[in-house]
């Protein structure tokens, strides 16, 4: 099948055969047929009913065998036992694409996942593409092809409009289409994706970029499957001006197969997906309300290409309640936004134009403008060049006299390339439709007016793919699998080219090493990952009488915590000193794959939630951003005039470092430096983790 008889089938069928639609109207399973009954689709619907000769006053056929003509789509609505059963017939009638309601399948456990592989074998054997199972089915509301039983396609009049929106929840589905409904939003197309055994959320994402009704695409999502296909579909999306706006659950949850270091603790599921978003260039939200709120945003920088910055994003404030304008002036520090006074030459400049405004991060006219001073303020801020993005938060005049703020925010000039949004501090439905109708951002929430300019002033432009850089060398003699411990672990660090701190392993009886005094002492074993946990480390051993006495002292205390460890000696290591302490983690993520962070380091890196994460690998130009990410590093970038470390170093440490994303043979699951010391000349590594798969 190739790919336009795909999207035709999938979006645009001809011809739909609904297997296990039930005459009751009051069942679920009767709602595809009422709903393109009422929603005019032209095309032709087939019910397959066994029971009965007609359903819901069109005639029904026995089974898709004794269908008059091929059809394009099938909607299974039948016990999961008798699915795969089905998929034969289906494939004798012509059918390209074959969603399943039924449920009972990979979302039950084991047997349901066999019982769900094996289908998806069969369909594929008989050149089926399968939608779901435990879908909800999909909706083209434009033609009115509603092959779905969500309730909320049983609205009198659906809103036909140009933003499709792809679920992984079923059950989200109705809520969804019905709070975007409320705030006076229409769709093109709708997919609940179910169970993606076969059609992934990526391909159905591919498909929305080439289709002329869809200029926005929302994805409701719990989790990434086929990252790779999905990350392409996101680029293409943004190369054609599409936005991709994303929510996803799960943010406070660390996420499957968590690994044992500190990068695992530190960044979770949640941070890796967040990168991953980042990196191919859709917008994610974090709020529900933001979720639609956001889409006049999307289609402003959609259209107009609005710029990047990459400071902090500078949002000028005009209000008519100051109480308003704190509440959200209070959640846009909590994401990061900068609400910015203005410079004495505008405060000046509005002076001579007849409005006196004060120099303060919020330009409060509650008592001094009229609705023509409202318009002409702000006009003149859309222009300056001092803020990045205008929000005018409104009182109540948004519910009882609009004339006074909103209609005169409609009625300014608005130039292309600078954000307008508002914020209604009343509960005021028709002054936020009226924005909305008029291509402006309005929000009910501060929260939710906070995140979406958060998203959308500080998203990434996705550059060309990293160039991949040549597979290091991995060291002789090293293990292929598990832990390795940590004098193999600074091995390979320094075949990736990382400095690392001057080692010597001994037995546990040998004390002589080449190592100048002072020194540092660490056990060494592959089943010990963090060494200070069992008073595995002591440092500043000044002689040789001294060594040998804390030799003795930390195989005790090792050996009294941890009996069952193999150990592999004791590791001699020179003493080193940084301007600051960082860890640099790789973790291969099991949702989007390699990764690698930078945030503070030291015992308690868990704690500091001071850090930045990439996609692995990453090139120069990623790792100095990341580097401005972590707020720590601005201790050495030139603050309150502390010394300077070596910035370029610690680029060209976490570049490195990144490369061992690309070892295949053995593949490296996680890595470690903590800490790596920033010097004034060049960066040390003093400690490392490595497992492999």
């Amino acid at each position: 099948m190739n790919h336009g008889d795909f999207v035709q089938a999938l979006f645009e069928p001809r011809r739909v055969a609904l297997v296990g639609v039930s005459g009751n109207a009051g069942k679920n399973t009767a709602r595809p047929l009422l709903f393109m009954q009422q929603h005019g689709f032209a095309g032709r619907v087939y019910p397959i009913n066994p029971q009965h000769d007609e359903v819901l006053g069109v005639r029904a056929y026995p089974s898709l065998g004794a269908l008059p003509e091929p059809v394009d789509h099938v909607f299974i609505m039948v016990a999961n036992q008798l699915v795969e059963g089905l998929l034969e017939e289906c494939a004798a009638a012509g059918a390209r694409v074959v969603t399943i309601y039924s449920d009972g399948f990979g979302e039950t456990g084991c047997e349901g996942l066999r019982r769900q592989t094996a289908l998806v074998e069969r369909a594929r054997a008989l050149g089926l593409r399968l939608l779901g199972p435990n879908s909800i089915g999909l909706a083209n509301i434009t033609s009115g092809c509603i092959i779905s039983v969500n309730a909320a396609f049983a609205a009198r009049d659906l809103v036909s409009g140009h933003v499709s929106m792809i679920s992984q929840s079923g059950s989200m589905m109705g809520s969804l289409l019905s709070r975007a409904a409320a705030r006076g939003f229409g769709f093109a197309k709708s997919i609940s994706v179910g169970n993606e055994s076969d059609i992934s959320v990526g391909e159905i994402l591919d498909a929305l970029v080439d289709d002329e009704q869809t200029r926005s695409i929302l994805l409701f999502m719990e989790t990434i499957r086929e990252a790779s296909v999905l990350a392409a579909a996101m680029r293409r999306a943004h190369e054609a001006g599409k936005p991709v706006i994303v929510y996803k659950l799960g943010r406070s949850e660390l996420g499957e197969a968590l690994s044992r270091s500190h990068t695992g603790a530190i960044a979770g599921n949640d941070a890796a997906t967040a990168a991953f978003f980042q990196a191919h260039g859709a917008i994610r939200i974090r709020t529900l309300e933001a979720f639609f709120e956001a889409l006049p945003l999307a289609e402003a920088y959609a259209r107009e290409a609005l710029p990047v910055h990459d400071r902090t994003p500078r949002v000028a404030i005009m209000t008519t309640t100051g109480g308003g304008a704190a509440t959200v002036v209070d959640a846009m520090g909590l994401m990061g936004l900068e609400a910015v006074a203005p410079p004495a030459e505008f405060v000046a400049q509005m002076a001579q134009r007849g409005l006196h405004l004060r120099q303060s991060p919020v330009i409060d006219l509650t008592m001094a403008a009229s609705g023509a001073q409202y318009r002409d303020l702000l006009e003149q801020l859309l222009l300056a060049p001092w803020c990045d993005a205008v929000l005018s938060v409104v009182g109540s005049s948004a519910q009882f006299h609009p004339e006074y703020a909103v209609r005169p925010l409609i009625s300014a000039h608005r130039p292309a390339d600078k954000p307008l949004a508002v914020f209604l501090a009343p509960e005021a439905d028709a002054s936020l439709r009226l924005l909305h109708a008029h291509g402006i951002a309005g929000f009910r929430t501060p929260e939710s007016c906070a995140d979406a300019l958060s998203a959308f002033l500080s998203r990434h432009v996705p550059g060309p793919p990293t160039e991949m850089a040549d597979v290091p060398v991995w060291p002789d003699g090293l293990p292929g699998h598990g832990f390795l411990n940590e004098h193999e672990a600074i091995k390979v660090l320094q075949a990736l080219g990382i400095p690392a701190a001057t080692a010597h392993l001994l037995d546990a009886d040998q004390h002589e090493h080449p190592i100048p005094y002072p020194v540092v002492l660490k056990i060494c074993s592959r089943d010990i990952a963090h060494k200070t946990e069992v008073n595995g480390v002591r440092v500043g051993i000044a002689t040789p009488q001294a060594l040998q006495q804390e030799v003795q002292s930390l195989l005790a205390d090792v050996r009294a915590q941890r009996p069952d460890a193999r150990l592999d000696g004791v590791l001699i290591q020179s003493m080193e000193r940084g301007l600051i302490e960082l860890i640099l983690g790789y973790r291969r993520d099991p949702l989007v794959g390699p990764t690698v962070m930078l945030g503070a380091g030291g015992v308690t890196a868990e704690l500091n939630r001071d850090f930045a994460l990439r996609l692995a690998p990453v090139d120069l130009a990623g790792a100095r951003q990341m580097i401005s990410e972590v707020r720590l590093t601005r201790l050495v970038r030139g603050y309150r005039n502390l010394p300077r470390g070596d910035v370029e170093a610690l680029a060209a440490a976490i570049v490195q470092f990144s490369h061992l994303a690309l070892l295949r043979d053995p593949v490296v699951e996680e890595a470690e430096i903590n800490p790596l010391f920033v010097q004034e000349n060049g960066v040390m590594a003093v400690d490392a983790l490595i497992r492999l798969v």
